[in-house]
């Protein structure tokens, strides 16, 4: 599902005693690269100042005026230094804008045959220097893969994706409002969390009571052009031979009563106690129904969990496609680097390779088969994924989080339910890790490779407690 068109605040580091030419030529490649990935730039033009580059402290005021003219819509910073640059001023520039988002300093590489003044560039030692001024300045900040590197280059541009996805993230999640529909299931402490907590980091959580959501579902008729119109999308959405029309409309209705929700809260997402309440006194498990919001990007987590919903929402971001929460569940054979993932389900459509509609069979032979239609069914897509659990620690006062990458299997497995066989490598030690800090047994999920960026935007800009259990070893001589 494709992104909205993001834009980049971009400061050009310029130096007197080096040449201008250097930093009117960065300025225009960095500029034509970044219209040619279709991103947006928020720069000086060359009639602001020398070069369209920022030197001295009226450049970096002039900078950081342009800059918050557009700060709503800014979503990062690039930094590049063609030269040497002037460290003041590209520290200056960001703290006088007042933008609290991602910074990514990139610095050209010198040749080894144009080492004369004409053409030398220093970025190499220049960007230590800036780099020293941003942590002096206390402002956070993102490096490239490598020391130097051309902006055309194939590393670059992994680099630049990869940092669009850091800001997607920081974006999303700072300031976010999201919703608990419901109490927590009883039985299930393990997904008690704190809002204080979240409230401190920015993200806010609204509330909805069950008793609320019956009393607006008794408020909409089985004739209703909106629950019609709503039951035949369920329909058409995932196909199944056993729900019947009257679980349709049951579906529809809270489909609609969600959907009022979410926009009249401006909700990025929402947990809901999806058992028992629902099946017993409505008639129908929600879980087709938080599917459908998940793919359409507005993730919906199982059994009230608010803090799962958010690593939901951060790999979302971060890729782009929706992600699922699933259980770390089972053993897969004997395999130490193998287990199941599995739920009963509200999986979004875009992460099975088949999906269909049936119910919900542990619960079943409580709340009657009748009761319990709803869920989705099918098997995970083969291929890489990017797992997240955040979380609060509520005795030392900070929400933490993991991140790491495995892999979706093709081994044989037959169940009911959504689920998968996941691969990661030194599995046994991450569940140890898990146990240890006492993480839930739910993690997010989505099927792309996004640790790095979960990384750095959880740990990096947001300030939260993050383990990266696939971070590669350092290469040794």
């Amino acid at each position: 599902m494709p992104q909205s068109k993001m834009t980049l605040a971009v400061i050009i580091g310029n130096r007197g005693f080096f040449p201008d030419v250097l930093a009117s030529e960065g300025r225009t490649e960095i500029l034509s690269l970044l219209d040619g990935a279709a991103i947006n730039a928020v720069a000086l033009s060359t009639k602001d100042t020398k070069s369209g580059a920022v030197e001295t402290y009226e450049d970096s005021k002039k900078c950081a005026a342009l800059f918050r003219s557009s700060a709503e819509k800014i979503d990062g910073i690039l930094v590049s230094l063609p030269n040497f640059g002037d460290e003041r001023a590209i520290a200056d520039t960001i703290r006088l804008s007042g933008l609290q988002v991602p910074v990514l300093v990139q610095a050209y590489p010198d040749e080894a045959d144009k080492m004369w003044m004409g053409r030398r560039r220093d970025s190499f030692c220049g960007k230590l220097s800036a780099c020293n001024n941003l942590v002096q300045y206390g402002i956070r900040f993102s490096l490239t893969s490598t020391h130097c590197s051309w902006p055309t280059s194939p590393g670059f541009r992994a680099d630049l994706d990869w940092f669009l996805a850091v800001c997607r993230v920081v974006r999303t999640l700072r300031g976010a409002r999201v919703g608990a529909l419901g109490a927590r299931p009883a039985a299930f402490n393990t997904v008690r969390f704190s809002e204080k907590l979240l409230q401190d980091a920015s993200i806010s959580v609204e509330t909805l009571d069950l008793s609320d959501v019956y009393g607006r579902l008794a408020k909409l008729a089985d004739t209703d052009p909106a629950v019609q119109a709503k039951a035949a999308d369920i329909r058409a959405y995932v196909p199944s031979t056993t729900v019947s029309d009257t679980g349709y409309l049951r579906m529809a209705k809270l489909a609609l009563v969600i959907d009022q929700w979410v926009a009249e809260r401006e909700l990025a997402g929402l947990a809901v106690q999806c058992w028992t309440s629902l099946e017993e006194f409505f008639g129908i498990a929600p879980c087709a129904v938080m599917s459908m919001l998940s793919n359409r990007l507005v993730p919906a987590a199982c059994e009230v969990d608010v803090t799962g919903l958010l690593g939901m929402l951060a790999l979302q971001a971060a890729a782009g496609t929706p992600s699922a929460l699933v259980d770390w569940n089972n053993n897969y054979g004997d395999h130490p680097d193998k287990c199941v993932f599995f739920h009963c389900s509200n999986l979004p459509k875009a992460v099975f390779e088949k999906a269909q509609m049936g119910f919900q069979e542990i619960l079943a032979d409580v709340v009657g088969q009748e009761n319990s239609y709803g869920t989705m069914q099918g098997r995970l897509r083969p291929g890489p994924f990017t797992y997240c659990r955040v979380s609060t620690d509520d005795l030392s006062g900070q929400v933490i989080a993991y991140t790491g990458q495995g892999e979706i299997t093709a081994d044989p497995l037959e169940t009911f339910g959504g689920y998968g066989v996941a691969e990661i490598p030194h599995l046994q030690d991450l569940l140890r890790w898990i146990c240890e800090h006492g993480y839930e047994h739910h993690v997010a999920i989505n099927l792309s490779e996004q640790a790095a960026a979960i990384e750095e935007a959880l740990g990096n800009y947001l300030r939260w407690d993050v383990y990266r259990h696939d971070r590669p070893a350092p290469e040794l001589d």
